[in-house]
């Protein structure tokens, strides 16, 4: 079997403001896509959410190069993993519609997907691809 990493991260320059998502996807050490991408203003907690959708983007318009993988998502944001997961509800009503569209998609997808939380020194690839849409290097 094998085994894809998807890192997410998102952040914004005021809370809310100009807001940017970061997603590194890998296999084994292998990179298999770099996204970073601005979204637009809004808060640091829809862009977080909106990394991971675009995440499951990638994983369904890229199901038969990675089938028969189990997908591991690695996050920091300690809110935002905990609330995907059902430990946290969701007040907000802007995240919970956002969340919605994260279960279609999931449930789109023929693999196992796990949700991991990690701290933020160990998500530099997907924080460096906020940072660098943020700033206009993309």
């Amino acid at each position: 079997m094998k085994y894809i990493s998807i890192y997410t991260d998102g952040g914004s320059r005021g809370n809310p403001g100009p807001a940017a998502i970061g997603v590194y996807i890998e296999d084994k050490n292998k990179t298999l896509a770099k996204i970073g991408k601005i979204i637009g203003v809004a808060t640091n907690n829809v862009a977080e959410y909106k990394a991971v959708l675009e995440a499951l983007s990638w994983v369904l318009e890229n199901r038969e190069k990675i089938k028969n993988s189990q997908i591991n998502f690695f996050m920091d944001s300690q809110l935002i993993y905990s609330q995907i997961i059902g430990v946290y509800k969701i007040k907000n009503e802007n995240l919970r519609t956002i969340l919605f569209e994260i279960r279609k998609k999931e449930a789109q997808i023929d693999s196992t997907i796990n949700y991991n939380y990690i701290p933020r020194e160990k998500n530099k690839k997907a924080d460096t691809l906020v940072n660098m849409a943020l700033d206009n290097i993309l």
